[in-house]
């Protein structure tokens, strides 16, 4: 899945104690654009409105007029009594998703911004967690924009509107705004210091047990390991390190990414997040490689939880519906991982006389040839480790833990579209994951076509004295999914505000 990799790192090539050249806040170094080709000219910052009095009941009230989610409807006021009401603009049928107006539609009438600003700002009231953020966007032309940074969400808004990229990602909360850097004397005075915990999930990290798709592909079947490796990393965070505020978010294809927002989560440093990935970390070797579990006995309690949550998911999801031995070469590679070869002779023997002889049977027969003494030096308690092996092998989430490691790692914001498949990052319930079909999740022009076609319905409705005028992503299949977002972000600015509490608290005199 792709991700990006802030270059500052504790290995930078640049002498620590060098100076930084100088460049104007107000315009766009050109080491922001890593790709420069066809951006016809510079871009101009937006800068901070300091003077600016922002009122929480203007950036959080869900019923006033900041056009976040602009409505289609049209307020009495705004109608002549001689005029019809004026028509929303129209989605052409022919519209693709990655047509430039299709996604300006999507952030001008349906990307929650607000609910965004939030989450990331960790308060109501705008703070260094928001404003010195990282964000990056992909342009249109593929151009790639580093270190954009907004005060406010009304001002990342309005810069992305300007834009329009294909995509944003976001990245870590550094010492000063992401603008200043090259305004820094020294370069050590530049670095991240919070960056939510994150791990993802790709499904082609899978393709050499999946039987059903590979590379970019997805099916339902194939969907069923994603399920699985959230189960999994979910209770893990939640039930050993006690985390609370986590967020799974569908990458838009093939996976799914994972946002730790506890405080505690942020603010770690790289060798704490290396401990943690290396603890939920178990899949190791490249698809040529051998055995690629081998864990000590007994079981880590995590590990017996996981191949306890995991048994079930085996059996249907990778027996039944993968296949995953049904060639010869496949149920070779399965005697591979058995530890008695007498054994391994006589099963071999048995499929040789059967070729179609599905998966389900094939492990059934290792139980039942050894019951039946094919191999008399049979070490059973062996035999039973390595069966658990394979089921982990088969089911066991395989993590890209680079992404894992740093805090400097960018990663796709959640609610953008993704370019292949025009879906959106929508997040997904971890506690209704079964439920969760990524095939049915929609895309931008689904959602525009939905808005366009509940308003003509619903113009004059909207009109009628004291009707609650929506907001366009609740007149579409995207409603859900921001509700789910907007409960997320309250338990986390609830969280939030009972630490602040307990620090004002705290007596300063105490040791």
């Amino acid at each position: 899945m792709p991700h990006s990799v802030s270059p500052i790192d504790s290995k930078d090539p640049m002498d620590q104690d060098s100076t930084l050249p100088d460049a104007p806040p107000a315009r766009l170094a050109s080491s922001d654009v890593e790709d420069k080709s066809n951006l016809g000219g510079s871009y101009v910052v937006v800068q901070d409105p300091a003077n600016a009095n922002i009122k929480l009941e203007d950036l959080f009230d869900d019923d006033d007029d900041d056009e976040e989610f602009p409505s289609s409807g049209v307020s009495k006021e705004d109608v002549p009594s001689s005029s019809p009401p004026p028509s929303p603009p129209q989605i052409a049928p022919s519209a693709k998703y990655s047509d430039p107006g299709v996604m300006l539609a999507f952030y001008q009438r349906l990307f929650p911004f607000r609910y965004l600003f939030q989450w990331l700002n960790h308060s109501m009231k705008p703070s260094n967690d928001f404003g010195h953020r990282e964000f990056a966007f992909t342009l249109q032309n593929d151009a790639y924009l580093r270190y954009q940074s907004f005060p406010t969400s009304d001002l990342l808004r309005k810069d992305i509107l300007r834009l329009n990229p294909s995509r944003f990602e976001i990245g870590p909360v550094y010492t000063t705004n992401p603008r200043d850097r090259k305004t820094l004397r020294k370069s050590t005075a530049f670095r991240p210091v919070m960056k939510e915990l994150v791990f993802d999930i790709d499904l082609t990290d899978y393709d050499e047990i999946r039987t059903c798709c590979d590379k970019a592909n997805i099916c339902h079947k194939c969907w069923s390991f994603v399920i699985m490796a959230i189960k999994v990393v979910d209770v893990a965070l939640r039930d050993d390190f006690g985390f609370q505020h986590i967020m799974w978010v569908y990458s838009g294809r093939r996976g799914a990414h994972a946002w730790i927002s506890d405080k505690r989560a942020r603010s770690m440093d790289d060798q704490r997040r290396r401990s943690i990935a290396g603890y939920l970390e178990l899949i190791k070797g490249g698809s040529q490689s051998g055995k690629k579990v081998n864990v000590k006995r007994p079981l880590h309690p995590h590990l017996a939880r996981s191949l306890d949550l995991l048994k079930e998911h085996f059996q249907n999801d990778v027996l039944v519906e993968q296949n995953p031995w049904a060639r010869p070469e496949k149920a070779e590679r399965l005697l591979q991982l058995l530890p008695d070869k007498t054994l391994n002779d006589a099963l071999r023997k048995k499929w040789e006389a059967a070729p179609g002889r599905s998966s389900v049977s094939k492990w059934a027969d290792i139980d039942a040839l050894a019951k039946a003494g094919a191999s008399k030096n049979l070490d059973g308690k062996a035999l039973l480790e390595a069966k658990q092996d394979i089921v982990l092998e088969y089911t066991y989430p395989r993590l890209d833990v680079e992404v894992s490691k740093k805090q400097i790692h960018l990663l796709k914001s959640p609610f953008v579209v993704h370019p292949g498949t025009g879906r959106v990052c929508v997040p997904i319930d971890s506690r209704r994951v079964d439920k969760f079909d990524p095939l049915g999740v929609p895309t931008v022009t689904e959602l525009l076509r939905e808005i366009d076609a509940w308003d003509p319905q619903n113009t004059e409705s909207d009109l009628e004295e004291g009707s609650k005028k929506l907001q366009d992503y609740e007149k579409t299949s995207l409603k859900p999914y921001v509700d789910y977002f907007r409960t997320h972000v309250g338990l986390l600015l609830k969280a939030e505000q009972g630490v602040k509490r307990e620090r004002e608290n705290d007596d300063p005199m105490e040791f």
